[in-house]
C-alpha cells in the first residue's frame, strides 16, 4: 500500500485535495477511487485513507483512522556534515533517514569539494528535504528529519552545543562507549580528505570529543552512516 507524506495536519474524517507532491505521486500510480493510502504528517503515527476523486489537477481522498505507530530510534542523533559532492549527498540523506537520524545540517567546510550558497543552497536544501521525505515514504517512519540550511563550518561551531566530531588523530575513543547511554547525539563529520587540522582544533576547543569508528578510513559518505548504524541500531 502506498504511504504518502501530506505536509499539512490530517485528522481522522477529513476530506482533503493532496498537497501537490502527495497527489503526483498518486497520479503517477494511477489509483483509482476507492484506492487505500496510508498517510501521515510527521505529527506521529499514520493515518489510513481512501481516493475519493483522481483528476488531472486534484486528487481528494478521505482520511480514515489514525495508528499511532512508530519506528524511532532510541537515540536521536542530529547529524552535520562536511558535504560531500554529486549524488554522495543525496545517497547520505536517503540513508541516514532510513536509519533513523533526527535531523541533517549540511557544512561548508575548508576541503569542501560542493560549493553551495545563495539560491542555489536553498534549491539543494529543499531537494535534500524532499529526499527525506521519500526515504521516509518507503522506510516506515513517521517523523520526517529536518534538513537544514547550509552553513559554513565554523559559524555553524560558533553556535552549535558540543557533541562528538569524527577524527583520525590519535588518542581518540570508540565511538559506541563514549555515546553510551545518550539519549541525544550531536555528530560532526567532515568532508571527502577530512576537517582540516584548524577547523578540527576549533571544535575541540569548544569541547567536543574526538570518537572514531576503528582503523579504517572511511569515506565522507561512508562514516557519517556507519556511526549512525553504530547508535540507532546497535543500541
Amino acid at each position: 500500500m502506498p504511504r504518502l507524506y501530506c505536509d499539512e495536519p490530517l485528522a481522522s474524517g477529513a476530506r482533503i485535495a493532496l498537497p501537490a507532491g502527495a497527489a503526483r505521486h498518486v497520479q503517477v500510480l494511477r489509483l483509482q477511487p476507492g484506492a487505500p493510502l496510508t498517510l501521515f504528517d510527521g505529527r506521529g503515527g499514520e493515518y489510513e485513507a481512501v481516493v475519493e476523486h483522481m483528476g488531472r489537477s486534484e486528487v481528494r481522498v478521505e482520511v480514515g483512522a489514525h495508528r499511532a505507530v512508530e519506528c524511532e530510534a532510541g537515540v536521536a542523533v542530529h547529524l552535520a556534515v562536511g558535504m560531500p559532492a554529486n549524488e554522495r549527498m543525496d545517497w547520505l540523506v536517503e540513508k541516514a533517514t532510513e536509519l533513523g537520524v533526527a535531523s541533517i545540517q549540511p557544512l561548508l567546510a575548508e576541503r569542501s569539494v560542493l560549493r553551495l550558497a545563495g539560491e542555489r543552497a536553498q534549491k539543494k536544501q529543499a531537494h535534500w528535504q524532499g529526499v527525506a521525505i521519500a526515504a521516509c515514504e518507503q522506510c516506515g517512519r513517521n517523523r520526517v528529519p529536518v534538513v537544514h540550511a547550509v552553513q559554513p563550518l565554523q559559524a555553524w561551531l560558533a553556535s552549535a552545543q558540543a557533541g562528538f566530531v569524527l577524527s583520525l588523530r590519535e588518542a581518540t575513543q570508540p565511538l559506541m562507549p563514549a555515546a553510551a547511554g545518550l539519549a541525544q547525539v550531536t555528530l560532526l563529520s567532515g568532508p571527502e580528505g577530512g576537517l582540516s587540522p584548524a577547523e578540527e582544533d576549533a571544535a575541540l576547543a569548544r569541547g567536543w570529543r574526538p570518537v572514531d569508528l576503528g582503523p579504517r578510513v572511511l569515506r565522507a559518505e561512508t562514516a557519517p552512516i556507519a556511526a549512525l548504524a553504530v547508535l540507532t541500531l546497535v543500541a
